[in-house]
C-alpha cells in the first residue's frame, strides 16, 4: 500500500539541527528527481530575492519572513517532514503519537508531494520553505505540469514494486505531480451533510484524511492489500462526527458513511466518505 499526500501550506521551522541534506531524500538515487529538486531549489532562491516574490508565489505580505528565509534553504535546519508539515491532516494524523509499527510503515508507505522536492517520505529531513503548487515561477510552466515528467518513471516504478493499492489523499495541483496507476488507486473524497444533502467540505476533508491515513498505517499488513480491504478498514474507524472547531464530540455515537466505488477503465475509484449532519 501507498499512501499519497499533499504537503501543509503551514510549517513549523526547525529551530536547530543538523543541516538540509538533498542526498537523504527519497528517490535522491533517481537523476531525474535530483536535477528537478536541484533547479527548483535554485529558482526559488532566485525568485524570493526579488522585489515581486510575493506576486510571484502567491502569498501575503505577512509572510514575507518566509519568503525570504527560502534563500538560505540550502544551509537551514532540517527536521523529519512530520515534524515540519503542522497542517490539518498531518495534526489528524499525529505521527508522533503512533506505535512504533505504525510509524515504521508511515516512513516506508507514505509519501508526500512537493512544489519544491516533487515528493519526499514522510521521515525525510526537509528545512520549512515557502512554495504554493499554484505559485507561478519565472520561465516555468505551472508547478504540477513541471513535476509531472520528472516524478512520473520513478514513482510508477515504486508503485510496481509495492503492488499494494493507492490511497489518494491529495487535492487541486498536487494530485496533478504524477497519476497513479488507475486500477489499484483510489482518491479519498470528503462529503458532509448539509440539510440532508451531501456537500464538498474543504477543512474537514483535511482532517478526515489524516484520520484515514492514521486508520490505515495501524491496520495490520495483511488487512490493506486490495481497495475492498483499505475500505473495510476506513468504515471500522469509530469516527464521531467532526465540530466546528476540528474536536469529536465525547460521545462517540456516530460514524461516517464509507461507499468504495471501484476504478473504471483509466479512472481510479473513490472511497467516499459522508460525515454526519451534526
Amino acid at each position: 500500500m501507498l499512501i499519497l499526500l499533499p504537503p501543509s501550506e503551514g510549517k513549523t521551522s526547525p529551530a536547530s539541527g543538523s543541516g538540509f541534506d538533498p542526498s537523504a531524500l527519497r528517490f535522491a538515487d533517481d537523476a531525474a528527481v535530483r536535477a528537478g529538486r536541484d533547479e527548483m531549489l535554485a529558482r526559488l532562491a532566485e525568485v524570493s530575492a526579488r522585489k515581486d516574490a510575493l506576486e510571484l508565489l502567491g502569498v501575503g505580505a505577512s509572510l514575507t519572513h518566509e519568503v525570504a528565509a527560502n534563500r538560505h534553504l540550502a544551509s537551514a535546519p532540517a527536521a523529519a517532514g512530520h515534524r515540519v508539515y503542522s497542517g490539518v491532516l498531518f495534526d489528524a494524523l499525529d505521527y508522533a503519537s503512533l506505535p512504533e509499527r505504525a510509524r515504521h510503515r508511515a516512513r516506508r508507505q507514505t509519501l508526500v508531494f512537493s512544489a519544491l522536492f516533487g515528493v519526499t517520505g514522510l521521515g525525510d529531513r526537509i528545512p520549512a520553505y515557502r512554495l504554493p503548487i499554484g505559485a507561478r515561477l519565472p520561465e516555468t510552466p505551472g508547478l504540477a505540469a513541471w513535476w509531472r515528467p520528472r516524478l512520473t518513471p520513478a514513482l510508477d516504478a515504486a508503485a510496481e514494486q509495492d503492488g499494494g493499492p493507492v490511497v489518494d489523499c491529495r487535492s487541486g495541483g498536487y494530485a496533478a505531480q504524477w497519476k497513479a496507476p488507475a486500477h489499484r488507486t483510489v482518491t479519498v473524497d470528503v462529503f458532509q451533510l448539509r440539510n440532508g444533502t451531501p456537500k464538498v467540505v474543504s477543512h474537514f476533508a483535511k482532517h478526515t484524511r489524516g484520520l484515514v491515513a492514521r486508520a490505515l498505517l495501524q491496520a495490520p499488513a495483511r488487512s490493506t492489500r486490495s481497495l475492498e480491504a483499505v475500505a473495510e478498514v476506513v468504515r471500522a474507524h469509530p469516527a464521531a462526527p467532526v465540530a466546528e472547531d476540528g474536536t469529536a464530540p465525547a460521545d462517540g455515537a456516530a460514524r461516517w458513511h464509507v461507499e468504495l466505488v471501484e476504478p473504471t477503465g483509466a479512472k481510479p475509484g473513490s472511497l467516499r466518505i459522508t460525515l454526519p449532519e451534526t
